[in-house]
C-alpha cells in the first residue's frame, strides 16, 4: 500500500459557487439545507446556510473522490484498494442514514403541521428537529462576558451515528471547516469566531500562513497549571 504522499490529484477543489447535486436529490438538498439552517441559524452572523454547508454534506456523501484534501490545496487525492473499499462501505451506511432521515422528517412535519419539512416555519421546523432527536432545541451559543466564544467540537467520528447527530456533526464541519471541502463559504464559518485562517491549505505548508501572532508571551503559569492554583504558586 503506497502512502498518502503518493497519491495523485484527480480534482480540484469544490466550487465555491457551485449548485450541482452530486448526491442529494433536490428536494433531498433543499430539506437538509433547510435543516442546518436550524442547527446553525442566520441571525447577527452568518449561518449554516450562508455558509453552504449543504454543499459540503452533498460532496461528502457522493462517495470517496471529496474525502481527502490534497495537503497544498491544489485538490482531492484518489484512493485506492482497502482504504476506497472502506470508505465506500462506510460512506453506503451514511448515504442511507440520510435518505431515511429526510423521509423521517418529511412524515414527522406532514403529521404534525401538514405539509414537507422544508415548507414549514422556522419555529415549526425546530419541533420537528426536536422530535427526531428526542432532545430540547438547546440554548443558542453565546460568548461569555470577556468576548470570549465557548469550545465547540468540530470533528467526530459519524461511524453509526443516528441521522440528527450525523447532520450536527457535519453541519458544523460543513460551517468551520477548511472551504476546499465545499462547505465555509467566503470563510464566514471562520469569521464569526474571529479566527483569520490560511488562504488556502498551500499556506500552511510553505510558511504564508502562521499563528505565532497567537501565543501567549506573558502568562501566569497558576492560569496554565491546576495544581499551582491549589497551592497558590505564580510567577511567569
Amino acid at each position: 500500500m503506497t502512502s498518502m504522499a503518493d497519491w495523485p490529484v484527480v480534482l480540484a477543489p469544490v466550487d465555491p459557487d457551485a449548485a450541482d447535486r452530486l448526491f442529494f436529490t433536490d428536494h433531498e438538498w433543499e430539506t437538509i439545507e433547510a435543516a442546518t439552517a436550524r442547527i446553525i441559524p442566520t441571525d447577527h452572523d452568518p449561518g449554516a446556510r450562508e455558509a453552504h454547508a449543504v454543499r459540503f454534506i452533498d460532496r461528502f456523501l457522493s462517495g470517496i473522490d471529496h474525502v481527502y484534501a490534497a495537503a497544498d490545496g491544489s485538490g482531492f487525492l484518489r484512493m485506492s484498494g482497502k482504504p476506497a473499499d472502506a470508505w465506500r462501505a462506510r460512506i453506503a451506511d451514511m448515504q442511507e442514514t440520510y435518505r431515511r432521515g429526510v423521509r423521517e422528517l418529511d412524515a414527522i412535519a406532514r403529521q404534525s403541521f401538514g405539509p414537507d419539512f422544508v415548507s414549514l416555519s422556522d419555529d415549526q421546523q425546530d419541533v420537528v428537529l426536536e422530535r427526531i432527536s428526542g432532545a430540547p432545541k438547546p440554548a443558542p451559543v453565546v460568548r461569555d462576558a470577556g468576548g470570549a466564544s465557548p469550545t465547540i467540537q468540530v470533528y467526530a467520528f459519524d461511524d453509526g451515528l443516528s441521522f440528527f447527530d450525523a447532520l450536527v456533526a457535519h453541519t458544523r464541519q460543513g460551517f468551520y471547516g477548511d472551504p476546499v471541502y465545499g462547505g465555509n463559504r467566503g470563510r464566514v464559518g471562520w469569521a464569526v469566531i474571529g479566527f483569520p485562517g490560511p488562504e488556502s491549505l498551500k499556506d500552511t505548508m510553505d510558511g504564508t500562513y502562521s499563528v505565532r501572532d497567537y501565543y501567549l508571551r506573558d502568562y501566569d503559569w497558576a492560569e496554565l497549571i491546576p495544581q499551582l492554583r491549589q497551592t497558590g504558586g505564580a510567577g511567569t
